[in-house]
């Protein structure tokens, strides 16, 4: 029995795959939360990448030189983080479902700064960031992205990625979907909210002496958190159509990468 030989080239092969897996790690939801460890990051790397390795067949890689390889590198590259990046920018939805919901109640002076994605954000949409996230672990979800991106090899194979210019269809799509589904999550609160300016305004007619900006502004927070609180058992079903949305964009993008 022969000892199996780890040549150069299947080092190479690994490295690839190994690329591929890290940009994936480092921009996909969940994985790459800031407060997440970073050599914790690097042993899921390492780890996919080994797996990946032994499952994925091999084949020899065609480049010329060092430059070749490193264009190689870069696609594979490019192909992982492109594949993080429109899942993760899906939870920028519940950042303006938040922001457009506390539009209404009230609260949109009242921004504070997320550590773990570095931005400004609104009460509302912290408290639908979280809980998504949580559905998100509680469902398994993680290991769904896992999947998709162990399915790119099989679509897409390790020897080279070419990415089709036509890809910035997938933006063009998102920001469709962008602003859609962020009203269809705040559409509860936009309705009951619109219906209580409306008696407000009758009120005002009614009853001019009483000062319905003050009023209004009282109502407005009551009314708005009650139907927050009410909306809040639909969690699982805006997690759903962020969920969707995600995996949608990676389907798509998936569609516009080619084999070299």
């Amino acid at each position: 029995m022969s000892d199996q030989v780890f040549t150069l080239q299947q080092l190479e092969f690994f490295v690839i795959i190994l690329i591929r897996v890290s940009g994936f790690v480092y921009t996909a939801p969940f994985f790459s939360l800031k407060n997440s460890p970073r050599s914790t990051k690097i042993g899921l790397s390492l780890m996919l990448s080994l797996i990946l390795f032994q499952v994925t067949p091999y084949e020899p890689l065609e480049y010329m030189g060092v430059v070749g390889y490193a264009i190689v590198v870069v696609e594979n590259l490019l192909a992982g983080v492109l594949l993080g990046f429109l899942a993760n920018v899906s939870y920028q939805i519940l950042s303006l479902a938040g922001h457009m919901m506390d539009m209404q109640i009230g609260f949109s002076m009242v921004n504070e700064f997320d550590p773990v994605t570095s931005t400004q954000v609104t009460v509302s949409g912290v408290v639908y960031e979280y809980a998504v996230m949580l559905v998100l672990m509680v469902t398994y979800m993680h290991h769904y992205l896992l999947d998709a991106l162990i399915d790119s090899f099989t679509v897409v194979p390790v020897g080279g990625v070419v990415i089709n210019p036509l890809i910035y269809n997938v933006g063009l799509k998102y920001l469709v979907d962008f602003f859609v589904i962020a009203f269809r999550i705040v559409l509860p609160v936009f309705a009951a909210l619109l219906i209580v300016n409306a008696i407000l305004a009758i009120m005002a007619k009614v009853a001019p002496q009483m000062n319905m900006f003050v009023i209004g502004m009282q109502l407005k927070v009551f009314v708005g958190m009650a139907v927050m609180l009410i909306v809040m058992q639909l969690i699982p079903t805006v997690g759903e159509l962020i969920f969707d949305e995600m995996f949608d964009l990676m389907r798509t993008a998936v569609s516009y990468f080619e084999p070299g």
